[in-house]
């Protein structure tokens, strides 16, 4: 028997998630992270954008809007100091589109994709490198 979705008419209504309601989605996915995990996350900011600015696109030399699923910026937790200066939260930023395009070209659940791209920028929050995620993901296979 098939499924619902198998039915061209269950496409019908089916919408993208709007800002709105993927901004609801992160936060459900930050709130299902660990509670020590999220604990260390006390200050730090998720914004969600439909694209990286152009000048982010710039500095990470991304070809185009696409390459970018996600950005951290700030100073990781390693590297604050109590004696500096006020400093800014550290912020990580979720970009929608890139994220819905990658969706539609993987066989993932976007709740899945989210969570990835959000703990790799927590990753960096952490002080931690690509190099270093991708050695821990690689040994957790």
């Amino acid at each position: 028997m098939a499924d619902a979705t198998s039915d061209p008419l269950f496409w019908r209504a089916a919408k993208a998630p709007s800002l709105a309601a993927f901004e609801v989605l992160a936060d459900d996915v930050f709130r299902r992270l660990p509670r020590r995990f999220r604990d260390l996350c006390a200050d730090l900011v998720i914004q969600i954008d439909d694209f990286p600015s152009r000048e982010v696109l710039r500095k990470m030399r991304a070809r185009g809007p696409f390459d970018l699923l996600g950005l951290f910026h700030g100073v990781s937790l390693p590297f604050r100091s109590e004696s500096a200066p006020v400093q800014m939260p550290n912020m990580i930023w979720l970009y929608r589109r890139p994220i819905i395009d990658y969706w539609a070209a993987h066989d993932e659940t976007l709740g899945t994709i989210v969570k990835h791209v959000l703990v790799h920028e927590i990753g960096h929050h952490f002080g931690l490198s690509d190099a270093d995620m991708a050695a821990i993901e690689t040994s957790t296979e």
